[in-house]
């Protein structure tokens, strides 16, 4: 047998000795690399749909801690969990947050839009595709650097495709970062199909949602008459119109209202739905992969996270039955008592309470189904089961996390909430842990997987762009058309019209909070006025205190003036 193998082993070793080296030669028969995946129309709805990705992820899914920087430490919200504020730690230059949560992520799509534009030219592409393609492109990078601009000021404005390493950046002005923007969306309002286009999707950026957004920078700019004007064509457009009646795969639940179908689940696209009222709808898709609306992961993977944050921690409020402490509430249900909430984002005294006096009982952005006030016990062990517990009035027994409970200050697990963060009696039968119950009670118990916000989110809708448009008369002294277009969303809400003598920016900032609520990047809208440290100063002692009148711009972060090495990236004042 050894003779046998040596053969063999001499038969194998002779024939590998006479193969031509290009045996070994790859000849793959297809690949993909930077020089070949911008050719066809499909290599750049790809990188068009990354591009909606990394918005979504960015504004609402990447977790439950960075998308609710833009409300947290404003007029509107505190963190209930804290025992004080922290601003010179949270607003500093070398504060992980300050890059982290805007400066890269925004960058980030900035790039991904160069590269889109960058490799146009050379794709196969015709010349009506690449238009479309710029289009997009140039929306997406006026959006992210629309946001830069209003937080940092000036940045480094950048409009190609990098593909060596650079650390020469210097800043442009604030001035040039918003001309940039308008130049962008201004070709993406002149090149994107309208919203009524059947070419748009739900979901999907058009010219409409261009003009939205050109309003809104044109305000930052103060070119006031150029934000009216683009204001108007979105107002003005036949598809476009506020949603007055009530509507959708709820409409006749009770309580409820036209205000409340806005935020039900399946409400909020044009075509699926019938919104006339939205422009700009963000998709978030329950337990599909990459949609944004998992009930499987926990809260703080790949869902939008608003209920877990923004609603009360009601599992830990109590009332004594003798030497016992008995909570007051079953947790986490899916009714109003908030989900499974774990109270992070309180509101100030100043948007729970201030902003309605007015109108307190009549507006309907203010009745309970929608700014959640009024809870009913729903543990048959507590004295207090099945009656209604106020935040305007509560029993004097009641202990939350710190303390005996008090009117207007408001406690972790005790504090008035907006139910668009949540989906009261209409979660996704997955997150039930007793779907089939018939006990009034425990029909409506969810799993501990719970704390995600089911519902696709409006970037952007016809309300706002009223309230932008009436921002901008404001700037030109025309306070009677402000009034106008303030008044077309107050009468939607049953609210009482306000006077032209009574209106300014404040007054818009206030009906902003009414109307826009949690949904409102909130962050982004007082530092694009310069309002920050004024508005959080006047409205919101918990961190009212601590502003610096330098907080109207935030730092550029330590790590990218460190890292540009050949150039002087320079420091905004204060930092």
């Amino acid at each position: 047998m050894k003779r046998y193998a040596y053969i063999l082993l001499a038969t194998l070793t002779a024939g590998s000795l006479s193969c031509k080296k290009s045996f070994l030669d790859e000849n793959p028969s297809s690949f993909l690399s930077t020089s070949n995946a911008f050719n066809t129309e499909a290599d750049f709805n790809a990188s068009i749909n990354d591009l909606y990705g990394l918005v979504r992820s960015h504004y609402y899914t990447v977790n439950d801690f960075n998308p609710f920087w833009y409300m947290y430490r404003t007029d509107a919200y505190y963190d209930a969990t804290a025992t004080a504020a922290n601003l010179p730690g949270e607003i500093a230059a070398s504060a992980t947050a300050i890059t982290n949560f805007a400066w890269a992520p925004h960058y980030k799509i900035i790039e991904e839009a160069n590269t889109i534009l960058h490799r146009l030219p050379t794709s196969s592409l015709t010349a009506a595709q690449q238009t479309l393609f710029e289009a997009k492109a140039k929306f997406f990078r006026g959006l992210a650097y629309r946001a830069l601009g209003y937080l940092y000021g000036g940045v480094p404005l950048n409009l190609n495709e990098i593909e060596t390493p650079k650390t020469d950046f210097t800043r442009a002005t604030r001035e040039e970062v918003y001309a940039q923007v308008e130049e962008d969306l201004n070709f993406a309002a002149a090149n994107l199909p309208d919203i009524a286009s059947t070419s748009v999707k739900d979901g999907e950026i058009s010219s409409t949602a261009a003009y939205h957004l050109l309003a809104e920078v044109y305000n930052a700019d103060k070119q006031y008459q150029k934000a009216v004007d683009a204001a108007t064509k979105v107002i003005n457009n036949p598809a476009m119109k506020l949603m007055t009646t009530r509507f959708g795969t709820r409409r006749t639940v009770t309580p409820g209202d036209v205000y409340w179908d806005l935020f039900q689940r399946g409400n909020q696209n044009r075509k699926s739905a019938g919104n006339t009222e939205a422009i700009w709808v963000i998709q978030i898709e329950t337990d599909v992969p990459g949609g944004g609306g998992s009930t499987t992961g926990g809260s703080q993977f790949g869902v939008y996270a608003a209920e877990r944050v923004h609603a009360p921690l009601v599992r830990d409020l109590t009332s004594p039955v003798g030497t016992t402490k008995v909570p007051l509430f079953n947790w986490p249900m899916g009714d109003y008592t908030g989900g499974r909430g774990v109270g992070f984002l309180a509101p100030s005294y100043w948007f729970s309470d201030t902003v309605w006096q007015s109108d307190f009982i009549n507006d309907i952005r203010n009745a309970n189904n929608n700014f959640v006030r009024e809870f009913v016990s729903n543990n048959p062990q507590s004295p207090y089961y099945g009656k209604i517990i106020s935040t305007q009035n509560p029993p004097g027994d009641l202990t939350g996390i710190n303390g005996p409970i008090q009117k207007g200050k408001w406690d972790r697990a005790f504090y008035p909430y907006q139910s668009k963060c949540s989906q009261p009696y209409d979660y996704p039968t997955s997150l039930y842990a007793n779907p089939t119950s018939t006990d009034p009670v425990q029909k409506y118990a969810l799993k501990a997987g719970a704390g995600g916000t089911y519902i696709d989110q409006y970037m952007s809708r016809l309300a706002e762009t009223f309230l932008l448009r009436a921002e901008a008369y404001v700037g030109l002294n025309n306070t009677t058309a402000a009034a106008a277009d303030i008044n077309a969303v107050r009468r939607r809400a049953g609210a009482s019209d306000v006077l032209s003598a009574n209106v300014n920016l404040d007054y818009i900032l206030d009906e902003r909070l009414r109307e826009l609520g949690i949904e409102e990047k909130r962050m982004l809208t007082l530092m694009r006025l310069g309002k920050w440290v004024e508005r959080t100063r006047k409205c919101n002692p918990f961190y009212g205190p601590q502003m610096k009148d330098n907080y109207n711009l935030w730092p550029i972060p330590v790590t990218e003036i460190e890292k540009n090495n050949k150039a002087v990236l320079e420091q905004n004042p204060g930092y």
